[in-house]
């Protein structure tokens, strides 16, 4: 199992539903050193999975005080690669360290 770390619509029931196919189950944390932003979505199949035309986005900070909450989940390889196809062009899957100790994979905004 991976760890995947959402701070955005990948927290949503029917976003797990229509990505995944079941409800994931998470614990609540922080991405440390990231602020957040929003990006437009025009992705004809992230908007239809998501209903929102604006999304999260997050970037290095560079700065420890700042903090993002969200939600670490467990997920299988196959989710984590759905959910790569799920996330826009506008971000790319890193992995990072968050409040509570552990490492996850984030969607942070591409460089």
């Amino acid at each position: 199992m991976e760890r995947l770390f959402s701070y955005g619509t990948l927290q949503l029931e029917r976003v797990q539903r229509e990505t995944f196919g079941r409800l994931l189950e998470g614990a609540p944390d922080a991405l440390v050193g990231f602020r957040r932003d929003m990006v437009e979505i025009t992705d004809p199949d992230v908007l239809a999975k998501s209903g929102e035309r604006f999304h999260p986005i997050v970037s290095r900070s560079g700065d420890e005080a700042d903090r993002v909450e969200g939600t670490v989940f467990l997920v299988t390889l196959d989710e984590l690669a759905a959910a790569d196809a799920y996330e826009v062009a506008d971000c790319e899957r890193v992995e990072a360290a968050l409040a509570s100790g552990l490492r996850a994979w984030v969607y942070i905004a591409r460089r």
